[in-house]
């Protein structure tokens, strides 16, 4: 359903139509400058030829000291997704379940499903502040269980995961020799601290990319921390499939490491804004939601709302949101994504708000 309200928000703009585009998690802000000329100056020095299908040396090694890992713990992939597309194949491909935390991004669940394992859901939910039940996570484990997968920040909800909660997930894997992928890809500009997998005891996996923060969707460079043994498999699939990540866009990502901080900063700044605006809007209306921990979404709730139905009934009115049945069966809920001007927040949620009054 996500897909397809994009298509179809697509094809409506190609015909003229102003769509206030809240469907997509793809940051409005260009790449910075600095990181394009990176780009370019790497291209004209010739890095267009093959390379490591675990990625260039340099930015592995800057990785492993961001993360306090070994470079050979690192993988670059083109973009998150496929950095967890392939730990789930290597993983789950002959066989076994993955436990994915919901409301969820879906593509955990595409992922499992078009290998052939079976996808299980810990739900959580609006009425409890989206808090997790590690109890009920005990109860979904057993003996072909090898991962549990979660985004955290979490992805529609924008919620992030407390320390005790994530400790508590670590522990329950830990004892249950099951291992938790975390997808990381928001904590960089998160508006409060993130406690990362990698600061526990544990085989666990991180996943990170370099679309959010640096607004850099396009550019397909993102990366796995794995254990060796994983690392050198990851590194196999990758000779067989994408060879590997353009060097000139490995070269990219090491000057968007170098402005890290700065670049972070402000992006976390414009989506605090617009959160603010969001929710003071949404507020004043019958919708129900949490405020966001982090950027770009809301997950709002109105009561009997058939959200695939509204979603296609909104971009008559030329907004697009997705529909709460791409997260994990929410179908009264439905994500926005802030992902554009503060004027068409105001604008785009106006007509929202109409839409339900």
């Amino acid at each position: 359903m996500l897909y397809e309200i994009s298509e179809k928000a697509i094809r409506l703009r190609r015909e003229g139509k102003k769509i206030i585009r809240f469907n997509m998690g793809d940051p409005d802000q260009q790449t910075p400058n600095e990181i394009i000329e990176a780009a370019l100056k790497a291209m004209r020095k010739g890095k267009t030829k093959y390379a490591s299908s675990a990625g260039e040396k340099e930015l592995r090694e800057r990785l492993a000291e961001i993360h306090d890992t070994s470079a050979e713990n690192i993988i670059i992939t083109p973009g998150s997704k496929w950095a967890i597309f392939s730990i789930m194949y290597l993983m789950l491909g002959d066989g076994g379940n993955v436990i994915i935390l919901s409301p969820h991004w879906s593509a955990y669940e595409l992922m499992a499903k078009s290998i052939g394992a079976e996808a299980r859901f810990l739900r959580t939910s609006l009425d409890s502040d989206w808090k997790i039940d590690i109890d009920k996570l005990r109860e979904l484990i057993d003996d072909k269980t090898r991962l549990i997968i979660f985004n955290n920040p979490n992805n529609p909800t924008s919620k992030v995961m407390d320390e005790k909660t994530v400790r508590g997930l670590v522990e329950i894997a830990n004892d249950e020799n099951v291992t938790i992928l975390s997808d990381e890809v928001y904590a960089e500009i998160s508006f409060v601290k993130v406690k990362s997998i990698l600061d526990f005891e544990g085989n666990h996996i991180f996943v990170n990319s370099f679309s959010k923060t640096f607004a850099m969707t396009g550019w397909r460079i993102g990366y796995a921390v794995v254990n060796e043994e994983l690392a050198q498999k990851m590194m196999k699939l990758n000779q067989i499939t994408m060879t590997n990540v353009p060097v000139f866009i490995q070269h990219a990502a090491l000057k968007a490491l170098e402005l890290r901080d700065e670049i972070a900063e402000s992006m976390r700044e414009a989506y605090w804004r617009r959160a603010k605006i969001a929710c003071d809007i949404l507020s004043k209306s019958k919708l129900e939601f949490t405020k966001p921990d982090a950027p770009f979404y809301l997950f709002p709730r109105y009561k009997n709302l058939d959200s695939e139905t509204f979603a296609f009934q909104l971009l008559d009115r030329g907004v697009a949101v997705v529909p709460g049945t791409a997260f994990g069966g929410y179908r009264e809920h439905f994500r926005i994504s802030l992902t554009v001007s503060e004027e068409d927040i105001e604008l785009g949620l106006k007509k929202i708000c109409e839409a339900i009054s």
